[in-house]
């Protein structure tokens, strides 16, 4: 295969788009309905001046896409990452779409992001950069329209910045335009740890149903931003697994009695990575995927398990924390393997349900607890994973077509209920 042939292959959208088609096919949609739920509704390029520290003015390239909202406003992060795409942007928004509807919140999908290294700019920067994108979105986001919430490189202090940014345009305080802001502005209690938790429920649900008790059990883990790190913490504290293998950007680690997560969380703060976390062997992230656990969570990057590397998986459970993880032509080899993948935009969707349950506080200026959060997570990821799999057992499909067609076919009723097709 070509480079060029391979790179297009790989295109986030393209992959997202043949996921889309394959439910379509299955589900018999008509053309206009395909048509409708394949592309973006809207989207908006932008660019945004930002005064440096140094007095110079830098020029950064901003995208916000709003891919459906039949069933509700728009929901989705913003990224800002130096290698940032509009095509990335674009899967992301579709697979927020889908995520939102199979975890049937009445919400649509909607993702954002800024092409910068925020590693490189001061916190003024940084805040300046963050208040410049919401002046360039303010007239089309909003608690009824579209609704931004932290994701790759921001965090619930530059949500604070956008919150306050977006209140000072319209004159008045405007707590649900943004989710994943700090609890003391109208934040969540529940909202930090809800990806892992999630896909921590996700996972129990998965045992359950394959007979497994996972007491004792080996995970492995590449990845070790937030949802990876709390995987590692909730995958011991909930189901009583071993976590013997974790991963960042730089390599990883491996200890088949385990590894503790305090300690290695207090090596990544001190030193940057897990890598020389003491007592452990060097592994690296490829070599993580294939490891002999019951349970893998990819909690990284996208298109690590390929149709090259999928026939090697030992998992009996594939937890998607990380968006796009799998590629389509290793989810038939994991399926005619025997290898359970709970999909990302199931897997992964506590963190949008529980920025959903901000939103709900935000309108009813009401505060749930931290166990009043848990347990509605509980409850949302419990319905949504056994949606998926009866439709799975039902049709006989892979599970991340199963989901595809739980979402889709919500999404597409909602777009005929309103007569736009």
């Amino acid at each position: 295969m070509s480079e060029k042939k391979q790179a297009t292959d790989l295109n986030p959208f393209t992959i997202a788009q043949r996921q889309f088609n394959e439910a379509a096919d299955f589900l018999g949609l008509d053309e206009a309905t395909r048509e409708l739920l394949r592309w973006p509704m809207r989207e908006f390029h932008f660019q945004i001046p930002v005064r440096m520290d140094d007095g110079s003015v830098r020029i950064f390239k901003g995208f916000r896409v709003q891919y459906n909202d039949a069933r509700g406003p728009a929901k989705g992060g913003i990224r800002f990452h130096p290698e940032e795409t509009i095509d990335t942007v674009r899967a992301l928004a579709a697979w927020m779409t889908w995520k939102t509807a199979v975890m049937n919140l009445p919400l649509g999908g909607g993702k954002g992001g800024v092409i910068c290294n925020p590693k490189e700019l001061s916190e003024r920067e940084l805040e300046r950069l963050s208040r410049g994108y919401i002046r360039r979105v303010a007239r089309f986001i909003g608690a009824n329209i579209d609704v931004p919430a932290p994701d790759v490189y921001t965090n619930p202090q530059i949500m604070a910045w956008m919150m306050d940014e977006y209140d000072t345009i319209v004159g008045r305080q405007e707590p649900g335009v943004i989710t994943g802001k700090p609890v003391e502005l109208g934040g969540s209690k529940g909202r930090i740890d809800a990806t892992a938790r999630g896909g921590i429920y996700t996972v129990r649900e998965a045992a359950k149903v394959l007979g497994l008790d996972l007491k004792g059990q080996p995970a492995a883990i590449q990845g070790y931003g937030n949802a990876g790190s709390f995987a590692h913490k909730l995958a011991v504290e909930l189901l009583g697994m071993k976590v013997v293998a974790v991963s960042d950007s730089k390599g990883g680690i491996y200890n088949p009695d385990g590894l503790d997560y305090e300690q290695v969380l207090e090596h990544k703060k001190r030193t940057g990575s897990v890598v020389g976390f003491p007592g452990t062997t060097p592994i690296s992230n490829e070599e993580l995927l294939e490891l002999p656990v019951t349970v893998l969570f990819p909690s990284a990057l996208e298109n690590v398990i390929t149709g090259e590397n999928a026939g090697r998986i030992k998992a009996k459970i594939v937890a998607e924390l990380a968006n796009g993880p799998t590629t389509p032509e290793a989810d038939l080899i994991l399926h005619e393997r025997g290898v359970f993948v709970i999909p990302d935009f199931l897997c992964n969707a506590g963190g949008v349900t529980v920025s959903y349950f901000e939103q709900v506080q935000d309108a009813m200026n009401y505060y749930w607890s931290e166990e009043e959060v848990y347990q509605r997570l509980d409850e949302k990821m419990t319905q949504a994973f056994h949606d998926v799999y009866e439709r799975a057992k039902e049709t006989g499909v892979h599970n991340r077509l199963a989901a595809y067609l739980v979402a889709v076919e919500r999404v597409a009723k909602a777009a005929k209920l309103r007569g736009w097709v």
